[in-house]
């Protein structure tokens, strides 16, 4: 089993040697993505699209890195939107769109095939469009010869992952203006004042006993972790954190929200990956146990809670979610299941959400570095795309 030295990821030079690509300094901008994100969106005159009717339906096309971009408009436009919300990730288009429609394609490139696709085949049915991706490329291009909204990420983008807020500030400008979320100006600012503080937190020369990100990296190191969200919100932090702990860490990681979610984490309790290796067996660890005599031990199995800022229970569904919550938590202790918890600041649902995400997006790294693998480049994804390609 793996285990993290923690001196590793307070030695700069290591960070250096592993991340070659910048990946913490590039993540370290995400606020001020936001802020190049509301001004590039002004410039492309985002407020033409409120000023016909409202469409009848969006449908919002993103994937790999970019994915969480419809998921937190799908989580967002929800409970209030006047129109339906839905995700689709490649073509084909369902066979409903058409001219009454808005369809939101997202690629940082402007190449991803499933995003670029879904804009082709809405211009030709007459659809309206928001892209958000490089100015030169197919995306815009295609948008332009539709008379669509383009919307550039501004420069020095590199990687989705570490460019989410260049792709999602555009989306939301465009999905408040429209109505369909209550997003203002004023809310993005705040999600980018919440980003700058947690990027001083988590920054590389913070030591590992203060630096939250370093801490909830050694805590998931060698295991095998489950991301559990409490709701809707802490949902797609824990979509976002699976995602960001299998590309960047090159861990594999399960996630699910509550309260859908329960009985499948929970069963994994039982499982070879717990102390005890399933139910009926004694799950204290063996403190005594000598890896080079005994063999290597299996990982252990992990949980990673991710916990929406704490709020007055005022409904009985806000009540079972939280007794529900205690017992999974409860569960988990009393199997030896390792719990790590990331808990959102209070804030409007973007401001929470970007604490959340941007604490998981460092401690994923991290994980990474301290590993000693470079959390930008993996050769195995390298021979994939030879051999597609």
């Amino acid at each position: 089993m793996v285990y993290l030295d923690e001196a590793l990821l307070d030695d700069e030079d290591h960070l250096r040697a592993c991340d070659r690509r910048g990946t913490v300094r590039a993540l370290a901008t995400a606020g001020a993505q936001v802020r190049e994100g509301l001004a590039l969106s002004a410039d492309a005159d985002m407020a033409r699209l409120a000023r016909g009717d409202r469409p009848r339906s969006v449908l919002v096309a993103s994937l790999g890195g970019s994915a969480v971009v419809a998921d937190v408009l799908d989580m967002l436009a929800e409970p209030g939107s006047p129109v339906p919300v839905s995700v689709r990730r490649n073509v084909p288009l369902p066979g409903w769109v058409g001219p009454l429609d808005l369809v939101v394609a997202v690629s940082l490139s402007g190449r991803a095939r499933g995003p670029l696709a879904v804009a082709a085949e809405a211009a030709r049915r007459g659809a309206s469009l928001l892209t958000v991706g490089a100015s030169d490329s197919p995306l815009a291009a295609v948008c332009a010869r539709a008379r669509g909204v383009h919307v550039d990420v501004g420069r020095d983008r590199v990687s989705s992952r570490t460019s989410l807020w260049s792709l999602l500030t555009p989306v939301l400008v465009g999905a408040d203006a429209l109505g369909l979320v209550d997003v203002p100006e004023s809310t993005l600012l705040g999600a980018a004042d919440r980003l700058d503080a947690e990027a001083d937190a988590c920054r590389p020369s913070s030591e590992s006993f203060v630096n939250p990100a370093k801490l909830l990296a050694l805590g998931l190191a060698g295991t095998v972790p489950v991301v559990l969200g409490d709701g809707a919100l802490s949902g797609v932090a824990a979509a976002r954190a699976a995602a960001m702990l299998a590309r960047t860490a090159r861990v594999p990681a399960t996630h699910g929200e509550l309260p859908d979610a329960a009985s499948q984490i929970v069963a994994t309790f039982d499982g070879p990956f717990t102390a005890g290796g399933g139910e009926g067996v004694d799950t204290k660890h063996d403190i005594f146990a000598d890896p080079f005599l005994d063999g290597p031990s299996m990982p252990r199995l992990s949980m990673l809670m991710v916990r929406d800022a704490p709020a007055e229970i005022t409904t009985p569904e806000e009540a079972d979610l939280a007794a529900l919550t205690d017992a999974v938590l409860a569960t988990a202790e009393d199997t030896g299941v390792r719990v790590s918890t990331v808990v959102a600041e209070p804030g409007p649902p973007v401001v929470r959400l970007a604490g959340q995400i941007a604490r998981i997006d460092f401690a994923a790294t991290y994980l990474a570095i301290g590993s000693g693998l470079d959390p930008a480049e993996s050769r195995h994804l390298h021979q994939l795309r030879d051999r597609f390609n």
